[in-house]
Protein backbone atom coordinates (compact mmCIF):
# COMPACT_ATOMS: atom_id res chain seq x y z
CA UNK A 1 0.00 0.00 0.00
CA UNK A 2 1.29 3.71 -0.79
CA UNK A 3 0.72 5.89 2.50
CA UNK A 4 1.27 9.45 2.55
CA UNK A 5 2.39 10.90 6.10
CA UNK A 6 1.58 14.39 6.51
CA UNK A 7 3.37 15.55 9.62
CA UNK A 8 2.61 18.26 11.96
CA UNK A 9 2.19 20.03 15.25
CA UNK A 10 -1.65 20.15 13.89
CA UNK A 11 -2.18 22.83 16.56
CA UNK A 12 -5.29 22.51 15.96
CA UNK A 13 -6.01 20.84 12.62
CA UNK A 14 -7.91 22.90 10.67
CA UNK A 15 -9.57 22.65 7.12
CA UNK A 16 -6.68 23.13 5.06
CA UNK A 17 -4.99 20.35 6.55
CA UNK A 18 -8.10 18.34 5.68
CA UNK A 19 -8.75 19.95 2.18
CA UNK A 20 -5.10 19.14 1.36
CA UNK A 21 -5.26 15.74 2.37
CA UNK A 22 -8.54 14.88 1.35
CA UNK A 23 -7.35 16.33 -1.96
CA UNK A 24 -4.59 13.54 -2.39
CA UNK A 25 -6.66 10.96 -1.71
CA UNK A 26 -8.27 11.79 -4.66
CA UNK A 27 -5.48 13.01 -6.71
CA UNK A 28 -2.74 10.66 -6.61
CA UNK A 29 -1.61 7.17 -6.61
CA UNK A 30 -1.86 7.06 -2.25
CA UNK A 31 -3.96 4.44 -0.91
CA UNK A 32 -4.26 6.10 2.58
CA UNK A 33 -2.84 8.81 4.11
CA UNK A 34 -1.13 9.17 7.99
CA UNK A 35 -1.46 12.37 9.66
CA UNK A 36 1.63 11.98 12.05
CA UNK A 37 1.07 13.99 15.17
CA UNK A 38 4.65 15.75 16.21
CA UNK A 39 5.16 16.13 20.00
CA UNK A 40 7.60 18.62 19.10
CA UNK A 41 8.90 19.70 16.29
CA UNK A 42 12.56 21.11 16.60
CA UNK A 43 12.01 23.96 14.66
CA UNK A 44 8.67 25.23 16.58
CA UNK A 45 8.53 26.31 20.39
CA UNK A 46 7.03 23.73 22.70
CA UNK A 47 5.02 26.19 25.03
CA UNK A 48 2.62 26.72 22.30
CA UNK A 49 1.56 23.68 21.41
CA UNK A 50 -1.66 22.10 23.16
CA UNK A 51 -0.97 18.58 25.05
CA UNK A 52 -0.35 15.90 22.37
CA UNK A 53 -3.07 13.68 23.26
CA UNK A 54 -5.50 16.50 22.68
CA UNK A 55 -3.88 17.31 19.40
CA UNK A 56 -4.03 13.91 18.42
CA UNK A 57 -7.94 13.79 19.50
CA UNK A 58 -8.73 16.62 17.45
CA UNK A 59 -6.94 14.97 14.64
CA UNK A 60 -9.23 11.87 15.20
CA UNK A 61 -12.25 13.80 15.20
CA UNK A 62 -11.10 15.55 11.95
CA UNK A 63 -10.51 11.90 10.33
CA UNK A 64 -13.24 9.26 11.63
CA UNK A 65 -15.21 10.01 8.74
CA UNK A 66 -12.79 9.23 6.36
CA UNK A 67 -11.33 6.14 5.92
CA UNK A 68 -8.33 7.44 3.90
CA UNK A 69 -7.03 9.19 6.43
CA UNK A 70 -6.04 8.16 9.57
CA UNK A 71 -4.60 9.97 13.00
CA UNK A 72 -1.22 8.89 13.98
CA UNK A 73 0.75 9.52 17.05
CA UNK A 74 3.64 7.12 16.08
CA UNK A 75 6.03 9.40 17.10
CA UNK A 76 4.59 9.73 20.93
CA UNK A 77 7.00 6.93 21.80
CA UNK A 78 10.13 8.23 19.62
CA UNK A 79 12.96 10.45 21.20
CA UNK A 80 12.32 13.73 21.22
CA UNK A 81 12.76 16.33 19.62
CA UNK A 82 11.08 14.62 16.33
CA UNK A 83 13.25 14.41 13.51
CA UNK A 84 11.61 13.06 10.48
CA UNK A 85 14.39 11.61 8.85
CA UNK A 86 14.30 9.29 12.16
CA UNK A 87 10.69 8.58 12.11
CA UNK A 88 10.72 7.57 8.70
CA UNK A 89 13.30 5.65 9.06
CA UNK A 90 11.17 3.76 12.02
CA UNK A 91 8.53 3.97 10.35
CA UNK A 92 9.58 2.12 6.96
CA UNK A 93 11.47 -0.83 9.38
CA UNK A 94 8.03 -0.98 11.15
CA UNK A 95 5.89 -1.33 8.13
CA UNK A 96 7.97 -3.16 5.39
CA UNK A 97 4.82 -3.54 3.54
CA UNK A 98 3.64 -0.16 2.48
CA UNK A 99 5.96 2.40 0.65
CA UNK A 100 5.71 5.66 2.33
CA UNK A 101 5.56 8.97 0.89
CA UNK A 102 6.58 12.24 3.00
CA UNK A 103 3.96 15.15 2.11
CA UNK A 104 4.97 18.90 3.42
CA UNK A 105 3.98 22.26 2.65
CA UNK A 106 6.03 24.35 0.53
CA UNK A 107 7.25 26.35 3.41
CA UNK A 108 8.69 23.57 4.97
CA UNK A 109 10.50 22.13 1.15
CA UNK A 110 12.06 26.38 1.66
CA UNK A 111 13.74 25.20 5.01
CA UNK A 112 14.03 21.36 4.27
CA UNK A 113 17.98 22.18 4.07
CA UNK A 114 17.30 23.34 7.71
CA UNK A 115 16.24 19.77 8.79
CA UNK A 116 18.36 16.33 9.82
CA UNK A 117 19.95 14.55 7.35
CA UNK A 118 17.91 16.04 4.75
CA UNK A 119 20.01 14.73 1.99
CA UNK A 120 18.45 10.59 3.66
CA UNK A 121 14.92 11.97 3.04
CA UNK A 122 15.78 12.93 -0.83
CA UNK A 123 17.52 9.86 -1.67
CA UNK A 124 14.96 7.59 0.03
CA UNK A 125 11.73 9.18 -0.19
CA UNK A 126 9.05 10.58 -2.78
CA UNK A 127 8.19 13.76 -1.34
CA UNK A 128 4.71 15.13 -2.21
CA UNK A 129 4.63 19.40 -1.53
CA UNK A 130 1.74 21.34 -1.52
CA UNK A 131 2.20 25.03 -2.35
CA UNK A 132 1.22 27.55 0.14
CA UNK A 133 0.40 31.19 -0.50
CA UNK A 134 3.44 33.95 0.42
CA UNK A 135 6.38 30.70 0.56
CA UNK A 136 9.37 30.37 -1.65
CA UNK A 137 9.59 26.58 -2.76
CA UNK A 138 13.67 27.19 -2.79
CA UNK A 139 16.28 25.66 -4.82
CA UNK A 140 15.05 21.96 -3.82
CA UNK A 141 11.83 22.40 -6.03
CA UNK A 142 13.18 20.68 -9.22
CA UNK A 143 15.18 17.90 -7.33
CA UNK A 144 14.00 14.74 -8.73
CA UNK A 145 12.58 13.23 -5.48
CA UNK A 146 9.99 16.43 -5.06
CA UNK A 147 6.68 16.48 -6.49
CA UNK A 148 4.08 19.74 -6.37
CA UNK A 149 1.11 19.35 -6.70
CA UNK A 150 -0.97 21.28 -8.22
CA UNK A 151 -3.17 21.24 -4.87
CA UNK A 152 -5.36 24.25 -3.76
CA UNK A 153 -4.12 27.05 -1.49
CA UNK A 154 -5.36 27.86 1.56
CA UNK A 155 -4.40 31.41 3.80
CA UNK A 156 -5.42 29.73 6.74
CA UNK A 157 -3.00 28.53 9.53
CA UNK A 158 -2.97 27.01 13.35
CA UNK A 159 -2.02 30.51 14.40
CA UNK A 160 -4.83 32.23 13.34
CA UNK A 161 -7.36 29.57 14.16
CA UNK A 162 -5.89 30.24 17.75
CA UNK A 163 -5.55 33.38 17.76
CA UNK A 164 -9.61 33.33 16.95
CA UNK A 165 -10.16 30.82 19.87
CA UNK A 166 -7.67 33.00 22.49
CA UNK A 167 -10.34 36.41 21.26
CA UNK A 168 -13.16 34.43 21.89
CA UNK A 169 -13.99 34.55 18.22
CA UNK A 170 -15.70 32.09 15.95
CA UNK A 171 -13.74 29.38 14.44
CA UNK A 172 -16.54 27.60 12.44
CA UNK A 173 -15.92 26.75 9.63
CA UNK A 174 -12.54 27.24 9.67
CA UNK A 175 -12.07 23.67 11.77
CA UNK A 176 -13.76 20.31 10.86
CA UNK A 177 -17.50 20.56 12.80
CA UNK A 178 -16.45 17.71 15.22
CA UNK A 179 -13.35 19.94 16.23
CA UNK A 180 -15.15 22.72 16.63
CA UNK A 181 -17.42 21.05 18.54
CA UNK A 182 -14.95 19.57 20.81
CA UNK A 183 -13.22 23.16 21.16
CA UNK A 184 -16.68 24.45 22.53
CA UNK A 185 -16.74 22.54 25.47
CA UNK A 186 -13.34 21.77 25.93
CA UNK A 187 -11.14 25.29 25.42
CA UNK A 188 -8.25 23.85 25.02
CA UNK A 189 -6.75 26.82 23.49
CA UNK A 190 -7.44 30.67 24.98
Amino acid sequence: MKVGLFFGSFNPVHIGHMLIADYLIHNSDLDQIWMVVSPHNPLKTKKSLAKDYDRLHLVQLATEDNPGIKASDIEFGLPKPSYTVDTMAYITEKYPQHEFYLIMGGDSLGSLKKWKNYEILLEKYNILVYQRPSYDLGDLADHESISILDSPQFEISATYVRERLKNKKSIRYLVPDAVNAYLEEHRIYG
